[in-house]
């Protein structure tokens, strides 16, 4: 059956595309329209990209303990890099539709267990040799089996079978129905790198398809890229070529930006975000979406394996002074679930959590705590402010009983030997493109990036229910309930959901924005150009 006549999906809006499915309770290209309202109005949305010039973008990101394995991507500047270098084989655009990438079109069986995919035919790598079917089974292979440490194991652990069907097609058959399954490869997880004889990945040199040819990689330093003239896209890819640095101080990443050092910079520091929109040359961008700053708890080791004790930290927090203070209002509160308003199925019926120390004493009381003395492991590496609120999260909650000794955690290497290895530590997350995405990832048993450990049964049987459920209304009250576990059981504190906010030089032309993860889907040296070359 074709997803173009299926009635899984909504009709395409423009050629060659697909849309998010008729069952879906909300839209993506609607919520993608309301998180762009941000956006500064002083940007080109309908300028025409321009070719040519040397682009630089100076991220908040980066670790000298990075590597290009696509199954450990662990921050933004690492999912630019494989962007830049290769393509999945779909992706999301700026309206929040699926569109095609190096899959040209895809079909699925009315329960949506079997999935293929055609590709793009005539593509290169950056050393000649031919794209085949080979190469995206491996891509996809390389996440696969029982020592495979990739964060993107939990989604790959439902592919029963993965097979070619000729010389152009790939046939992919599930466990399950899942009727988001092509959303989840456009993640930066997926790239496509080349097969070796034996069957494994050669991403090592980062010699993929994309539109630009990796010349340099300086883990936690730098990546430097060189225009690829055989890119299959000749609408995107506009530099003649760009630098990604790593500056993870916003103080030196701001004054980058400000003497000309960079051309664009991400996580702009918020207290400053309104005098940086008045300096002349800069335009800083904001857009609304699904980027969210969380307080794993390990739910797994004592004292966050008892329920009580992660309700009284999650009740020792006052949200909306945390935003006023970390955040400068550029957000929304939180609600310790990682779906907010920008993704369908939210429940908007899930009673907001408010700050309530007597609450949080009375579940101490519950657990056999009078008090109770806790660490909280913060950087900045996960995210600006991340040690300030740590801080502010102390003072509040020693009133409810709670004294919380804050830990500030190297940058460097944070997201290696803090992250997921502390009980208690601070963490961001990029927007998904659908709930199942950013649940199957962090919060389904086992999953490789679950940094709470949590496993709960009823959570688990919902997760699998709501991929192949095609009834719209039952859809909604599967993922409805699942927040709610999350928020009531679960190991994550949410406080709020931020705001995207980086900015630009004039020159750079941008065009409509996505709220896909972060700056423009972190695809912006595809999709973005500078109007002076």
């Amino acid at each position: 059956m074709s997803l173009k006549t299926s009635p899984l999906y909504l009709p395409s809006r423009r050629p060659a595309t697909i849309t998010r499915r008729s069952f879906m309770q909300t839209s993506l290209a609607a919520c993608s329209a309301t998180a762009v309202g941000l956006v500064s109005a002083s940007r080109a949305a309908t300028a025409s990209p321009v070719k040519g010039g040397h682009f630089r973008f100076g991220f908040g990101h980066g670790s000298t303990t990075d590597v290009l394995d696509p199954g450990k991507v662990l921050n933004g500047l690492l999912s630019a890099t494989h962007y830049a270098v290769t393509n999945t084989l779909t992706e999301v655009d700026t309206d929040g539709a699926l569109i095609p990438k190096l899959a040209t079109e895809w079909d699925a069986t009315p329960d949506a267990k079997t999935w293929v995919f055609k590709l793009r035919q005539g593509v290169e790598f950056h050393d000649g040799k031919t794209l085949t079917v080979e190469d995206v089974i491996a891509s996809i292979n390389h996440h696969r089996g029982e020592g495979s440490t990739s964060s993107a194991k939990s989604i790959v652990n439902a592919i029963t079978t993965l097979r070619a069907d000729g010389t152009d097609r790939v046939v992919i058959e599930l466990s399950g129905g899942d009727a988001d399954f092509p959303f989840k490869l456009s993640s930066f997880n997926f790239p496509i790198y080349a097969a070796r004889e034996d069957g494994s990945l050669a991403f090592e040199e980062g010699v993929g398809v994309g539109a630009y040819r990796l010349v340099n990689f300086e883990p936690g330093v730098r990546a430097d890229f060189e225009k690829n003239p055989n890119y299959w896209n000749e609408a995107r890819g506009h530099f003649d070529s760009a630098e990604l640095i790593s500056i993870k101080d916003v103080t030196a990443r701001t004054n980058a930006l400000r003497t000309g050092a960079v051309d664009a910079i991400d996580r702009v520091e918020l207290k400053t975000a309104n005098l940086l929109k008045e300096t002349d040359g800069i335009v800083v961008h904001e857009v609304e979406g699904k980027t969210h700053y969380t307080f794993p708890m390990h739910t797994n080791a004592a004292p966050f394996n008892d329920r009580h004790v992660r309700m009284a930290v999650k009740l020792g927090l006052d949200r909306e002074a945390m935003l006023k203070t970390i955040l400068f209002g550029h957000g929304q509160i939180g609600n310790d679930t990682p779906i907010n308003a920008a993704y369908p199925f939210f429940n908007a019926e899930l009673e907001q959590r408010s700050y309530d120390p007597d609450k949080a004493k009375w579940h101490l009381k519950q657990a056999g705590h009078d008090s109770l003395d806790l660490t909280l492991s913060a950087s900045d590496a996960a995210f600006a402010g991340a040690v300030d609120a740590a801080v502010l999260y102390k003072e509040q909650a020693r009133d409810a009983g709670l004294n919380i000794t804050v830990v500030r955690e190297p940058t460097d290497g944070y997201w290696s030997d803090v992250w997921m290895k502390k009980p208690w530590c601070a963490c961001y997350w990029p927007g998904y493109a659908t709930p199942d995405s950013i649940f199957t990832q962090a919060y389904a048993a086992g999953a490789s990036w679950n940094d709470t450990f949590w496993d709960n049964g009823r959570f688990n049987e919902l997760l699998v229910a709501a991929r192949s459920e095609l009834d719209q209304t039952r859809r909604a009250d599967l993922y409805g309930e699942m927040q709610t576990l999350v928020r009531d059981d679960g190991g994550t504190v949410v406080p709020f959901f931020a705001n995207d906010v980086f900015a630009v030089s004039e020159k750079v032309g941008t065009g409509a924005l996505s709220n896909n993860y972060e700056v423009d889907g972190r695809l912006f040296l595809e999709r973005w150009w500078l109007n002076d070359a």
